[in-house]
């Protein structure tokens, strides 16, 4: 069973993989012996510091707005074959900011239109090694989200995505699966974490008692791009501790 999570020889990219959720599930591949490259918004590696939850050692870093779709289009990088692709970019406007139609369109250029043009641009790397496609979504997909509509509606379309692409990508040999995680503290959902009587309330309410951490996402990472999962397309799995129940 070990050896079916050995990833040794294998090349992976998470987008989004220097703090947070994408960090967690980078350092997850590279523990299993992958060699895992990252694209974040900052200028270097060392731009990123663990106060922030970021652990960039041993990941090969670039630079990437992907909100720019063509630079994504146009990006080289300094690996000919790719095996995972995971797409972990996000972000959200808090303050009812979504509400304005510049940062409604941000968001979802991030979270939604980004998503397609990374995995168009690497379609052909992942189609040729037979690799795996993992879209990291939300649980706010199954539910609103008072104030942010645009965070909503870019992860409810990102859900979709994983299912339509799924069923597309199948017969090219590249098998499409997504995560949704619920609560778990970064950057993100500082928010949230910042205020301990709102932090204890949703704590209250998730049956395991507890938080997720980017850890939890990065051991379900690894069974999704593992031969264990080798016959799951198109599905996202929940990973909150029983929270939208």
């Amino acid at each position: 069973m070990t050896s079916r999570l050995d990833f040794t020889g294998k090349v992976a990219l998470v987008v989004g993989g220097s703090s947070g959720i994408g960090n967690g599930i980078a350092q997850a591949f590279r523990a299993q012996g992958a060699e895992v490259h990252v694209w974040g918004t900052r200028g270097t590696a060392a731009d990123y510091s663990p106060v922030e939850g970021s652990d960039m050692e041993g990941l090969h870093y670039a630079r990437m707005d992907v909100s720019d779709f063509e630079a994504v289009e146009a990006s080289s990088v300094p690996f000919d074959r790719l095996d995972i692709l995971v797409l972990s970019q996000g972000m959200v406007v808090y303050k009812r900011g979504e509400f304005q139609t510049a940062s409604f369109r941000k968001v979802v250029d991030v979270n939604l239109n980004s998503l397609m043009a990374c995995a168009e641009r690497f379609q052909p790397m992942l189609a040729k090694a037979k690799g795996s496609l993992i879209i990291v979504s939300s649980t706010a997909a199954f539910h609103a989200t008072v104030g942010n509509p645009a965070y909503n509606a870019s992860k409810t379309g990102a859900f979709g995505l994983t299912r339509t692409l799924g069923q597309a990508w199948a017969p090219l040999g590249i098998r499409v699966n997504g995560i949704a995680p619920g609560m778990v503290a970064t950057k993100m959902t500082a928010a949230t974490f910042d205020n301990p009587d709102r932090t204890e309330g949703v704590r209250q309410r998730i049956p395991l008692g507890r938080f997720g951490t980017p850890e939890d996402m990065g051991e379900v990472a690894l069974f999704l791009a593992s031969p264990m999962a080798g016959y799951i397309v198109g599905q996202t799995l929940v990973v909150d501790g029983g929270l939208i129940l």
